[in-house]
């Protein structure tokens, strides 16, 4: 499947903004590519220096067949540069979702899709004849956050992307934080509580297994099947089945306030901002923004956050305290820092 359309005003990064005027190396205000490369889908688009997307391409992640995966980020770029009407494409900046190693050329490995040790910044590149860089997901969502997001008005801050996991991005004093390796800033994978769930990533009791849509799923059906009479709303969307209730559907009767569900996700805000407030007493960032399908619950979701964190926080009353902020540059975030990274390279 192939779709490549003209970005509309009804796109997130439409949305005004304003972008920092020095952060570390100057890009130039051509056009460069930025790609997001997730486990179902490819969207890429055309940036401009402002952030904002030209064009926009999507086609289905072949996620078995790394070759394949390579062909379709060539296909897309393709399109795109066809559309830069004249202007020159300067760059290529592939979001991946993984580990990335230290010089951004590497995926080392990916939990959805078939990359291990995949040297994609070499394939696309030889393929396309231009530089590419190569980023995790969440650190391109970052950086555009940074550039010309929730974040624009300071030099330290953390993304946090609350969707079916809990994914981070950290820049610090206006630089993309890496770490020694290239894959820091997993903060949904510090222990919160010992010997508490079991993570996908094979330990127990992280993060993300408290603050995430996962964690709302879980705890949504087990109340369906433990309190049925006080989840009506909730089984009702689910068709009866609590197996079959979804995080979209826990925020929709949080957000036509239905109790039940109401208490599940100020729950998960709670979980965050307690997580929220390590992460402050650690790193001392000035902004948390907040991302990802499950903040779409708005205020239903940041103030139990806000509450959480406050409770939490070290020497709270006789310090300066961080701002939890929602995010502005909604999906398009990874396309957006990907092609920005790119420009900076």
């Amino acid at each position: 499947m192939s779709d490549v359309r003209e970005a509309g005003q009804d796109s997130p990064a439409n949305t005004p903004t304003v972008a920092k005027a020095a952060s570390g190396v100057e890009g130039s205000s051509g056009l460069t590519i930025g790609v997001d490369v997730g486990g179902t889908k490819i969207a890429a688009g055309l940036v401009d220096g402002t952030g904002k997307i030209v064009a926009e391409g999507r086609r289905e992640t072949p996620a078995t067949s790394p070759p394949e995966i390579v062909a379709a980020i060539v296909e897309v770029v393709k399109e795109l540069r066809s559309r830069a009407e004249g202007r020159e494409v300067e760059a290529i900046g592939v979001g991946a979702a993984g580990f990335v190693d230290a010089s951004r050329s590497e995926v080392l490995f990916a939990p959805n899709l078939a990359w291990r040790k995949e040297p994609l910044k070499e394939a696309v590149q030889a393929r396309t004849s231009l530089p590419t860089v190569v980023e995790n997901d969440a650190n391109a969502a970052a950086w555009a956050e940074f550039q010309f997001g929730g974040g624009h008005d300071v030099d330290d801050m953390i993304l946090l992307t609350v969707g079916t996991g809990l994914g981070g991005g950290l820049v610090l004093s206006g630089e993309l934080y890496r770490g020694a390796f290239g894959v820091g800033g997993e903060v949904g994978h510090f222990r919160v509580v010992p010997n508490g769930h079991l993570c996908g990533c094979g330990n127990r009791g992280c993060w993300e297994q408290y603050a995430s849509g996962r964690a709302l799923v879980r705890e949504a059906r087990d109340f369906a099947r433990s309190s049925p009479s006080q989840a009506d709303a909730l089984l009702e969307l689910a068709g009866g089945k609590a197996d079959r209730i979804e995080g979209p559907m826990v925020t929709k009767a949080a957000a036509a306030g239905d109790t039940a569900a109401t208490e599940l996700v100020q729950d998960l805000g709670r979980w965050l901002g307690e997580g929220i407030a390590t992460l402050a007493a650690v790193l001392d960032p000035a902004v948390v923004v907040i991302g990802g399908g499950v903040s779409e619950a708005a205020d239903l979701l940041l103030e139990p956050a806000r509450n959480g964190f406050w409770r939490q926080l070290t020497a709270r009353g006789h310090r300066p305290t961080l701002e939890i902020r929602p995010a502005v540059l909604g999906n398009e975030a990874g396309i957006i820092g990907a092609a920005d990274l790119a420009r900076r390279r």
